[in-house]
């Protein structure tokens, strides 16, 4: 890490006790000069440190998004997460693809203030904020067959969801298979994508992506959506930093990936709001009607029609028309 980065580290590991510069100095085995240098460019920054010629420095809680802040709250039992922080990104799901391709490590998380052109699935578009959101790709390298893809939307759906819970008091619900509600508005969308190895029939790569609404007041939304989203803090007045929320994300879905279990499908439809309700879809351009009845153990939804015949949806090729009921 950088001497900047450091500093930062050291700061918010101290918070809120003030710690000299010389105490930095000697910890980073750097001059007192490079820190005073650190602590600008700091502050140019828009960090929020306190100053005072005896105490020496104070690291303030501030809502910039940065790695340092992100790691500060992750578990030990999280991996050692490659955090990019963008300012602006057009996709951090091209990103992160990117990043496969250029051969990065696993567990690479880019992390973007702003997505320029956001999509979900199907390619259809959802507003972002600057400052407003969340906005993150992962890379994974799991090495399974497709039929094994479903499980990681699953699990990241159901960690997003309890954090989202913990952080804000509140009970979200999810819609099949990968959006995230509260009060029956939209809050999170998520993306999955895979790369595989054509001899093997391999996964090679998974990028997961995702848009959080954070703390975008309801009446930020454009008017046509403005009744089908919100964010986590709608009042603008979030409790907690977004570095905190993102760390609260992926120690949830580590410690679900790490138990390999399928306790996280209890959770999953227990969240559903799609479950018991009559589902309209479209398969192979023909119109269906029927009662959503289960999701099984690899992520389909399973639909009873009219007629008491039962079709698997796949995330992959099924979006719900509508829900009702």
């Amino acid at each position: 890490m950088t001497t900047k980065e450091n500093v930062l580290t050291l700061l918010m590991t101290q918070a809120p006790e003030f710690i000299s510069g010389e105490e930095m100095a000697q910890k980073l085995e750097v001059s007192r000069t490079a820190i005073w240098k650190a602590i600008k460019e700091l502050k140019k920054e828009g960090y929020l440190i306190n100053s005072s010629t005896n105490k020496g420095y104070q690291y303030l809680p501030s809502d910039i998004l940065s790695a340092e802040g992100i790691r500060l709250y992750l578990s030990e039992k999280t991996p050692d997460l490659s955090i990019k922080i963008l300012d602006s990104s057009t996709s951090t799901m091209r990103d992160a693809k990117l990043a496969a391709v250029n051969g990065e490590p696993e567990n690479t998380l880019v992390v973007a203030d702003m997505q320029e052109a956001p999509k979900g699935r199907f390619g259809r578009p959802f507003f972002a904020k600057k400052g407003g959101g969340i906005y993150m790709s992962i890379l994974l390298r799991p090495n399974q067959r497709f039929e094994e893809m479903a499980q990681y939307t699953l699990i990241m759906a159901v960690a997003i969801a309890e954090a989202l819970d913990k952080a804000a008091g509140i009970v979200s619900e999810i819609k099949w298979v990968n959006d995230i509600y509260i009060n029956g508005r939209k809050v999170c969308g998520i993306l999955s994508e895979a790369m595989s190895d054509v001899e093997s029939g391999q996964i090679t790569n998974i990028v997961i992506g995702m848009g959080i609404n954070f703390a975008i007041r309801q009446d930020e939304f454009p008017e046509d959506i403005r009744d089908k989203a919100t964010s986590l803090y709608s009042d603008g007045q979030p409790t907690i930093t977004k570095n905190e929320l993102i760390a609260l994300i992926w120690n949830r879905f580590y410690k679900i990936l790490n138990e390999k279990d399928t306790a996280y499908l209890d959770i999953y439809r227990k969240k559903s709001f799609v479950l018991g309700k009559e589902v309209t879809f479209i398969q192979k351009q023909v119109e269906y009607q029927g009662i959503a009845k289960q999701i099984n153990n690899l992520g389909e939804l399973i639909v009873q029609l009219p007629n008491g015949d039962e079709k698997a949806l796949s995330s992959g090729e099924i979006s719900l028309k509508k829900i009702q009921g």
